[in-house]
């Protein structure tokens, strides 16, 4: 059993940096995917990021190429999704989810998720 917590969501201007993290309970998170999703207003949840177990391998969405990176610390069981040059059009709830297979792109592979945290991004 993993359980996230998602953490460092809030108001930035367009151009800004955030830094999300996501906590993880449970002594196998080492062993996991880990994966960040959003979801805007009126629009279904999509994919974001994702990083391997051991965090030598990384995949984006082609929206965030370029001005977000995923990275892990294992031993503080963290997973963090650094945003920069931020767009109005990031402006979502993201959330960490965690897959006991492989890194992968679609929901449903995952088998845990957190709650999320809100980035809104003013123009």
């Amino acid at each position: 059993q993993v359980q996230l917590v998602e953490s460092g969501g809030g108001l930035v201007q367009a151009g800004g940096s955030l830094r999300l993290s996501c906590a993880a309970s449970g002594r196998t998170f080492s062993s996991y995917a880990m994966g960040w999703f959003r979801q805007a207003p009126g629009k279904e949840r999509e994919f974001v990021a994702a990083i391997t177990w051991s965090g030598t391998s990384a995949y984006y969405a082609d929206s965030v190429k370029g001005r977000f990176t995923i990275t892990r610390d294992n031993a503080k069981k963290t997973v963090y999704l650094q945003m920069n040059s931020l767009k109005p059009e990031d402006t979502a709830v993201y959330y960490c989810a965690a897959d006991r297979e492989s890194m992968a792109t679609a929901q449903a592979l995952y088998d845990y998720w957190g709650r999320g945290t809100q980035v809104t991004v003013s123009s």
